[in-house]
């Protein structure tokens, strides 16, 4: 097996003819003597011209070649079951791979699915109100549902990829995701996606139970039990199994302080803070293609990583052609979020850029919360946010607002006043629907977040030319970026510490930031339970 590159001009399709040829050519070989070729990466090169650079594999008669498989799903409607708590992406994949290694997997939901979320998430925007269970965070697919749908990660150690993107093309993604080197699914086929996975796992005899917020998980003999709350506050039910995959996401802060209340462990981790950033997109289509680009070229997208003063400063779920959405959880807090659909067709592109933030970055009073520090610090900047908002809306002499607004208004300032110190006259037009107030950014920001955000944007001009603009707005707060509490786990068992049977994975548990890798440590932890094969 060899591998060889072939580049194609944007906008020209590369033929089988053109893949023979080459891959004969590499092997050395008459082109009837090739076995077999297979496109293994897409990627973009607008350095010069701009192209289509392809990584193709290919091999001899008589080679060993062998084509990637998916494992088969068992029929486990009378198999052992497993609890599994949260239907994001880490609780979905480790679904699946119960089913392949002949367990029950026993799905427990606090949202609704991805159809009725839809209408708690269109409250969110129109009228600024808030479901602590049905959000952009929770629900049926958890928070990457309805998001740009993007399918990479940083990491190569966290298990095989190929699974992850192989399972999403059987439930309905576009075949592509398997060779471009930036994948995504989009925010109008994920729902589809996500639906067929629960049919999938419903048919082979697996379990869902919506509205079903967990409020206690209990050691028992011989596993735990788990019980729920049912929708609106009313009576739920008690699960039993011996294993429990604990995939809750990185919002669920009640299930944070049960496993405090219980004396299990938990500790600080850290994450991220920032600002989401939104330019024009054919701002950054010029700048990203150096002023070459054309219709029919691909949205052009942006990632940066700085250093500046001993903290990274980077991009964060970068959303071309996208919009930004309110994805509060809890009443009086403005947290922001990007989505974008297949088509990457808004007029906006969208990133979070955020600071790099570790345990004991936080003022000292925070000290008193343990573990939960980071947490509580996260929580009083997003409620900050959110009252100077409110308290930009305008009233009558006896306090009373003068007219409708959405409470979920982001404060917002253009990049160069941000980065002067100065709050900005107007605003720009902004994909975000709830609405902008002119905000002083740059003072309700944590100083060790803004000051670093400040120098960033200029450096990443240099990179980036255009990039440092007064047409581009700056908005906050970035602040979900992954969870400020880990849950500690053994590194061999994957079982949480002193609770054996317990399998904390994906963003909740503070082992995974983004779809792929949340779906590969959900797999991890399906794996690890002992047992069936």
């Amino acid at each position: 097996m060899k591998e060889f590159e072939i580049a194609k001009k944007i906008g020209k399709e590369l033929t089988e003819g053109e893949i023979l040829q080459s891959a004969a050519k590499t092997l050395g070989v008459p082109e009837s003597k090739v076995a077999h070729t297979r496109i293994v990466r897409r990627s973009i090169d607008a350095r010069q011209e701009v192209l289509y650079r392809y990584r193709i594999e290919a091999c001899r008669e008589g080679e060993p070649y062998q084509e990637y498989t998916l494992p088969e799903y068992r029929d486990v409607h009378d198999a052992e079951p497993v609890i599994v708590v949260g239907a994001g992406p880490a609780g979905l994949f480790a679904a699946l791979k119960l089913l392949t290694r002949g367990f029950k997997p026993v799905i427990l939901e606090r949202g609704k699915d991805v159809h009725r979320r839809k209408a708690d998430m269109a409250r969110l925007s129109t009228e600024g109100v808030v479901d602590p269970d049905s959000n952009y965070c929770f629900g049926e697919g958890g928070a990457g549902a309805f998001s740009d749908g993007k399918l990479y990660t940083r990491s190569s150690k966290r298990g095989d990829i190929r699974e992850v993107l192989h399972q999403f093309v059987r439930f309905g993604a576009d075949p592509s995701i398997l060779i471009d080197a930036h994948p995504h699914i989009g925010t109008d086929r994920l729902p589809t996606v996500v639906e067929n996975m629960r049919l999938c796992i419903e048919e082979h005899g697996g379990e869902y139970h919506f509205d079903s917020r967990v409020v206690d998980i209990s050691p028992v003999r011989d596993g735990f039990t788990v019980t729920v709350q049912g929708a609106d506050g009313g009576e739920g039910a008690t699960y039993r199994a011996r294993n429990v995959i604990l995939a809750t996401g990185h919002s669920a802060k009640d299930i944070y302080t049960m496993i405090r209340d219980k004396g299990w462990d938990l500790e600080a981790k850290g994450f991220a803070l920032g600002v989401r950033v939104e330019h024009p997109q054919w701002m950054i289509n010029q700048m990203r293609y150096h002023g070459k680009y054309q219709p029919f070229m691909p949205t052009a997208e942006y990632s940066f990583v700085e250093q500046v003063d001993s903290r990274g400063v980077f991009s964060f779920c970068m959303c071309p052609g996208g919009i930004l959405v309110p994805s509060a959880t809890e009443d009086k807090s403005v947290v922001l979020n990007g989505m974008s659909n297949s088509a990457r067709n808004s007029k906006w592109a969208n990133s979070g850029v955020v600071v790099q933030i570790e345990p004991g970055d936080e003022p000292s009073e925070y000290a008193r919360f343990g573990p939960f520090s980071l947490l509580y610090y996260q929580r009083d900047i997003e409620r900050n946010m959110y009252m100077y908002a409110r308290s930009k809306v305008p009233r009558d002499r006896n306090g009373r607002p003068t007219e409708k607004i959405n409470l979920l208004r982001a404060p917002a300032q253009r990049m160069k006043d941000f980065c002067r110190g100065i709050v900005s006259t107007d605003l720009p037009k902004t994909s975000y629907h709830p609405g902008v107030v002119s905000a002083p950014l740059h003072e309700l920001l944590p100083e060790g977040v803004a000051g670093r955000l400040r120098k960033a944007f200029p450096m990443v001009d240099r990179k980036m030319h255009g990039y440092y603009t007064n047409d581009a707005l700056v908005l906050g707060v970035e602040s979900r970026t992954s969870s400020p509490v880990r849950i500690p786990r053994d590194p061999e068992t994957l079982s949480a510490l002193k609770v054996p049977g317990l399998y904390p994975c994906g963003e909740g548990a503070g082992y995974s930031g983004g779809i792929v890798s949340s779906a590969l440590d959900g797999i991890a932890a399906a794996a690890a339970i002992p047992g069936k094969e």
